[in-house]
């Protein structure tokens, strides 16, 4: 069974249909990610599976639990890091983590041990005791994951994860992600607009106006574009382009004095066409095809940041767990 079996899940605002219909299933221990631009439902369907938010129509079940007939089974085997911060920035980092596992009611003979875990995991141990306002935006980011983890969730919603951090911060946030679901098999459900991000998805799906238009590994979603992307500047682009047609049943464009085509694994393309290229050639070079190219084929608009509203959530969220919400 999979961890996450999504059918038919719809959600209506008045006449907005903003999910429609949507049907994915996510595996034990797979990252997948969920891409889609400013609006298309991603959020929404995330606040359906987290039970923020009741479906109008089609059932979504997490760890086998129904989001709507048993939201507190669902609730207690979830961790939620959204992307607007929602850490208390007055409180030391110890103090976020133990207000977090009061709200999830963990134990509080278990409550040192896990917390001291997760602080030597994300390294801020020795900052264990200072107050999160002198934090940087990484500490913050990695606190914050610590405290999604510490109620032991089989499954992570991560929405923008790394949003508004440099690169190298990025890349330090995504190795604890990536240990995590070695050392755990935790199933990580995510969303982001950095492309390069989702390169670490085993599979995506990209939704774009409330529906599901494509899901599958990053590999043949960029394959299904059309192959690696070749370019060339021959001597003679004219007679360059008729060969490349008559003896390679290529389809090439000539723009801006260069030679581009697609073409399935064009690193091992390559070599064959150099070795018999009659046409004398200038340059030459290939490159696959981005997630971005595959997001800009299938949508035909760029991925744009996620607007406000989750700080709001994820204090419903907390007030739910304390029995104060709905």
């Amino acid at each position: 069974m999979s961890t996450i079996d999504v059918r038919g899940l719809s959600r209506n605002f008045g006449g907005l249909k903003a999910v429609d219909e949507i049907s994915f299933q996510v595996n034990e221990g797979e990252i997948f990610g969920f891409l889609g631009p400013n609006g298309a439902g991603k959020t929404t369907t995330i606040n359906m599976l987290c039970t923020l938010l009741k479906p109008t129509s089609g059932s979504a079940t997490v760890n086998g639990y129904d989001v709507v007939r048993q939201r507190s089974q669902v609730r207690r085997g979830i961790g939620l890091v959204f992307q607007d911060p929602t850490l208390d920035e007055y409180l030391s980092a110890e103090q976020n983590l133990r207000f977090h596992a009061y709200a999830y009611k963990i134990p509080r003979e278990s409550q040192e041990k896990r917390i001291s875990e997760l602080l030597e995991l994300v390294d801020l141990a020795d900052r264990r005791k200072s107050k999160v306002h002198v934090f940087s935006g990484g500490m913050k980011r990695r606190l914050e994951i610590a405290r999604g983890l510490l109620h032991n969730p089989r499954v992570l919603f991560l929405d923008e994860p790394t949003l508004g951090l440099d690169p190298q911060t990025r890349r330090h946030i995504w190795d604890y992600v990536l240990s995590l679901r070695q050392q755990s098999n935790l199933t990580i459900l995510m969303t982001t607009h950095y492309m390069d991000e989702a390169e670490n998805c085993d599979r995506i799906s990209i939704i774009d106006r409330g529906r599901l238009i494509a899901l599958d590994t990053p590999d043949k979603l960029k394959d299904a574009v059309g192959g690696d992307v070749v370019t060339l500047k021959a001597e003679n682009n004219e007679k360059a382009l008729l060969e490349l047609k008559e003896k390679y049943q290529l389809s090439p464009v000539l723009e801006n004095g260069n030679i581009t085509f697609s073409i399935p694994q064009g690193e091992k393309f390559l070599p064959r066409l150099i070795g018999t290229f009659q046409t004398p050639l200038l340059s030459i070079g290939v490159r696959r095809p981005t997630l971005d190219d595959v997001f800009l084929r299938l949508t035909g608009r760029a991925v744009r940041e996620e607007e406000g509203g989750l700080k709001e959530m994820m204090k419903t969220m907390m007030k739910m767990h304390q029995g104060r919400g709905r």
